[in-house]
């Protein structure tokens, strides 16, 4: 049964939502926000892989998953950077050391791929004017990193759920190669856009619902993830185009690499925001809450920043 204070989405409010959401996502400073993340992405990034790598491996296969990430890395950042990356995972994988050394290597993994969560959920919370309870102690640093690494084997779920579906798809596209021959490309490439919005609109929603340090409902959270979901799948493709002509990492030479992972983290982050301000704006104007958890506040100094007259609190 709905609120009082709820009202429902009409198709003829979308232009004024987007536009709400742009003044609110850019007067936000994303920027700044995405480059904050993108800096600890890289730092995170040996260690993410590595963890993921060697979980999705113990079911499909170390080498598959690694040529497949290898293969995903050079369709968006291309082939130079997706070698380097795949030396940088090789030489991480190869050493050899004692107990200690080991122990202490593995606490500094995780540490490292978990960084990169801890700084979106931080990110998010300030999107949607959420600030720490001065008052939560140092469990809620561990449960922050605990919850940060929940999302890494959520990504390697999701990972391993693409991996199936892309083999199920490709032995449907053998079949219909035989039988409807002309059709096929059509089919292929509907299929594998379906695919892509479906699972990172699931990677979306759950990183809406459970990273930041708020209540939000389930029906707010799917209308956001898919939203963001679609535009970060035509920005993955404008990316990938733009970083194969232009090649913005060939002015940095050896740190070129690095360049254009700053840069595509940057890139994907604004989306990432964007879809997470149109959530929030989404929720305030049709009444549906979101309100801090138990280990935070409402940053009251930002509420009166709203971009319109007509999204209520």
């Amino acid at each position: 049964m709905l609120d009082n204070s709820e009202k429902k989405f009409k198709l003829k409010d979308l232009p004024s939502l987007i536009v709400d959401t742009y003044k609110a996502w850019d007067k936000a400073n994303p920027w700044r926000l995405s480059a904050v993340v993108a800096y600890y992405a890289v730092l995170s990034l040996p260690a993410l892989l590595i963890i993921i790598i060697n979980i999705v491996g113990s079911i499909w296969g170390t080498e598959i998953v690694q040529g497949r990430l290898t293969s995903e890395i050079s369709t968006a950042l291309g082939s130079n950077a997706a070698e380097a990356i795949e030396t940088i995972i090789a030489e991480t994988q190869n050493k050899e050391e004692n107990l200690i050394s080991t122990i202490i290597g593995i606490g500094t993994l995780l540490f490292g791929a978990t960084g990169v969560f801890y700084q979106l959920k931080l990110s998010l919370n300030e999107m949607w004017h959420i600030k720490p309870n001065p008052n939560a102690n140092f469990w809620k640093l561990v449960t922050d990193r605990a919850r940060s690494f929940a999302f890494i084997l959520v990504i390697g779920f999701l990972l391993l759920v693409s991996f199936i579906v892309t083999a199920g798809i490709s032995a449907l596209n053998e079949y219909i190669r035989k039988v409807f021959p002309d059709i096929l490309i059509y089919i292929a490439y509907i299929l594998d856009f379906t695919v892509s919005i479906g699972i990172i609109t699931v990677l979306f929603a759950l990183m809406f619902r459970y990273m930041p340090d708020a209540k939000i409902r389930w029906k707010t959270v799917w209308i956001g993830a898919l939203i963001t979901a679609v535009l970060f799948v035509i920005g993955k493709s404008l990316l990938g185009f733009y970083f194969g002509e232009a090649n913005p990492g060939s002015t940095y030479g050896a740190a070129g690499t690095i360049v254009l992972i700053l840069l595509w983290v940057s890139y994907s982050c604004l989306i990432l925001f964007f879809g997470a301000e149109f959530t929030y704006i989404y929720a305030k104007r049709y009444g549906h809450k979101i309100t801090p958890s138990y280990v935070a506040l409402e940053d009251n100094n930002t509420n009166s920043e709203q971009p319109s007259k007509s999204i209520k609190s």
